[in-house]
């Protein structure tokens, strides 16, 4: 699959960051250029690499990660479990190419990309710090906190494909989990790329910290009682 990437952002200098893209079924890598060129914008210092799935679609020109061709919630779970393999390869080819961690991957997806990325997540050890799941849903809810750090769910309210509360239901769930998790269902938006997903996950990815991080800067810290200010 790495052979298919298209790779949007190489640092010749050494990569900070790697961000793997996940397109959608029926689509290719090329579909989510719109994305991988902002976040150039943003992450210069990034290797960002739009991935593409190696099973041709029944779409003309298109490519999938899972066939959809007689999908239903039985025979689900298997062919995502079939496709998980070869994505998990390609994180790691691209980990080893990039000179970057776990720590520092993050996974974006969009509709069965997301699907996708959510699914990985779960594995074991942690694949990706972060993953940004834009209309899509998991396969199955996790039973524990997935080995991920952050999770943002994107989601359009007018998603007619795959309805926003498959994103609202399994942030609920994550956050019960105590997962860290961050979810927005943006109005007027449908089962597609649109600029308003694109910035979200943007922000999600420039600005957001990870509870476990903040956990650690509060203890680290010290308390009022010792603080210069504070009265006997």
């Amino acid at each position: 699959m790495p052979d298919l990437s298209l790779v949007i952002q190489e640092p010749t200098e050494g990569s900070a960051q790697l961000i793997l893209l996940c397109h959608a079924a029926g689509a290719d890598a090329a579909s989510l250029l719109p994305l991988g060129e902002r976040l150039c914008e943003t992450f210069a210092q990034a290797t960002i690499v739009s991935l593409q799935a190696d099973t041709p679609a029944a779409t003309p020109q298109g490519f999938e990660w899972f066939s959809t061709t007689g999908l239903s919630d039985e025979n689900r779970p298997l062919r995502v479990a079939q496709a998980l393999p070869a994505l998990h390869m390609a994180v790691r080819d691209w980990q080893e190419r990039s000179g970057v961690s776990a720590a520092a991957t993050a996974l974006i997806g969009l509709s069965q990309g997301a699907e996708m990325v959510l699914e990985a997540c779960k594995l074991q050890p942690m694949l990706a710090s972060r993953v940004v799941a834009m209309g899509g849903r998991f396969t199955t809810l996790p039973e524990a906190a997935p080995a991920v750090t952050t999770i943002h769910f994107l989601h359009g309210k007018q998603d007619q494909r795959i309805p926003y509360s498959h994103s609202v239901t399994a942030a609920h769930h994550l956050r019960d989990l105590g997962s860290d998790i961050t979810a927005e269902v943006v109005p007027f938006v449908g089962h597609e790329l649109h600029p308003d997903l694109i910035e979200l996950a943007i922000t999600k990815l420039s600005t957001h910290i990870a509870q476990h991080l903040w956990t650690v800067a509060q203890v680290a810290a010290p308390s009022s009682d010792t603080s210069p200010n504070a009265s006997d």
